[in-house]
């Protein structure tokens, strides 16, 4: 991974087609039109052939904290392949850190509640999923579809809201400049109202991952 981590934010920044997000309280970016339509429809379609009810780490005891399906991408089918490459062309980030790609898939009224992507230091699970390639620094996350109603991806303390659009990146770093966690980046993946929507997940380690 580039060091120092500020240099991720950098090369983004520096991108013709990124738009930062204007906050100092967390690096946040988006890039329209990142994935073409029908790369995005291939996505979709393996995202429906292999959900399943999404889970969540430190679970809090509400059966209703994350509602939506997920899918686990395999990184041999040509659609993965291609999206992965274009995301590390992108971010710069050496693939080594990465975690396996994962799909989305919020029906109506499924959603996704407030929330870091990072495991919180001293968690009853972190040591679980942190010993071996440590936290999560990035999150890459592409819209696949447009949304008739509802589904934006709200960050309540940046007093940010995004709404889904086909083909849309959202990119934040989930830490600090100093390399602790940005409970800033606290984000709640919106009830859909109407229709359906696809998303895909990247995320980042800061050690090699290693599953």
């Amino acid at each position: 991974m580039p060091s120092p981590p500020d240099s991720i934010a950098a090369h983004l920044a520096a991108l013709p087609a990124m738009q930062r997000v204007p906050t100092p309280k967390a690096a946040v970016f988006q890039h329209r039109r990142f994935v073409d339509p029908d790369l995005a429809a291939q996505l979709i379609a393996l995202i429906d052939a292999g959900r399943r009810p999404s889970t969540i780490a430190d679970d809090n005891g509400d059966a209703y904290f994350r509602t939506s399906e997920t899918c686990d991408l395999a990184a041999h089918l040509p659609p993965v392949a291609r999206i992965e490459a274009m995301l590390t062309a992108l971010s710069g980030i050496d693939p080594a850190f990465g975690e396996p790609l994962q799909g989305q898939r919020y029906a109506e009224g499924q959603e996704f509640k407030a929330h870091t992507d990072y495991f919180t230091p001293g968690g009853r699970d972190y040591a679980k999923y942190c010993a071996q390639s440590g936290n999560r620094t990035w999150t890459f996350m592409i819209y696949l579809n447009d949304v008739a109603a509802g589904g934006a991806t709200r960050f309540k303390l940046l007093d940010k809201t995004f709404q889904p659009e086909a083909g849309k990146l959202l990119c934040w770093n989930n830490r600090l400049p100093d390399g602790a966690v940005n409970p800033a980046t606290l984000h709640h993946g919106m009830k859909v109202r109407k229709g359906v929507k696809y998303v895909i997940t990247k995320w980042y380690r800061e050690g090699h991952w290693r599953g």
